[in-house]
């Protein structure tokens, strides 16, 4: 059993590497559950009594968002034996924010979770950087071997990007209704996400060390 609970860094001898489509999946899922559990809250709170006294469907959405995150880092370190970088933080802000939501019954504080774990991501990568430390390898080094000066482009435009994530969920969990912010969660910020992902490839097939998706299994 290794030593190190927290990842090793990228390129690291004896670093265990995961498929990227599961670990996607890995940190996609809680974000799934939550949206499902929000629009099927009723329904899932008439099947499980213990989750309908939690209160309203983002409350039973809460709960169940915590415990697939949890559920995920677990999978994720059963595989590897260690625990990535930025789904720790995550899960962390989580289950903290998650907690406080159910104990005070306050949709608040899940709503808020976003912008936090944007922001500190944004604080990690924007920092990192200021130290002269790319971190952002740690989260795409399974998928792109870049070179020192593609990895620090990188990760500024993705710390940058995470600021604009959190003001953006800021807007719209103040401006709207609940339901709007959960479905925005998924059908808003996933495809933002995936359209800046896109926009990211001119920069990797410049500063790419090999052939980009032309790894052998």
């Amino acid at each position: 059993m290794s030593d190190e609970i927290i990842e090793k860094p990228p390129n690291a001898p004896g670093r265990k590497e995961v498929n990227p489509l599961l670990k996607f999946a890995l940190e996609l899922g809680p974000l799934v559950v939550f949206f499902f559990a929000n629009s099927r809250g009723e329904a899932i709170a008439r099947a499980v009594p213990a989750l309908g006294n939690l209160g309203g469907p983002l409350f039973v959405a809460t709960a169940l968002f915590m415990m697939a995150t949890v559920v995920a880092l677990a999978v994720s370190y059963a595989l590897t034996r260690s625990l990535p970088i930025m789904p720790i933080v995550s899960g962390l802000v989580v289950v903290v924010f998650g907690t406080l939501t159910l104990w005070l019954q306050d949709e608040v504080f899940i709503k808020m979770k976003p912008t936090i774990v944007n922001g500190l991501f944004a604080a990690v990568l924007l920092g990192g950087l200021a130290f002269g430390k790319p971190l952002l390898g740690y989260v795409f080094d399974q998928a792109f071997k870049l070179d020192d000066e593609g990895w620090r482009k990188l990760t500024l435009r993705w710390g940058l990007f995470f600021v604009f994530l959190a003001i953006l969920n800021e807007v719209v969990w103040r401006m709207f209704s609940t339901d709007f912010w959960v479905a925005f969660k998924v059908w808003g910020t996933m495809p933002i996400t995936v359209a800046f992902m896109l926009l990211q490839f001119p920069l990797l097939k410049r500063h790419s060390l090999e052939p980009l998706f032309d790894k052998k299994a």
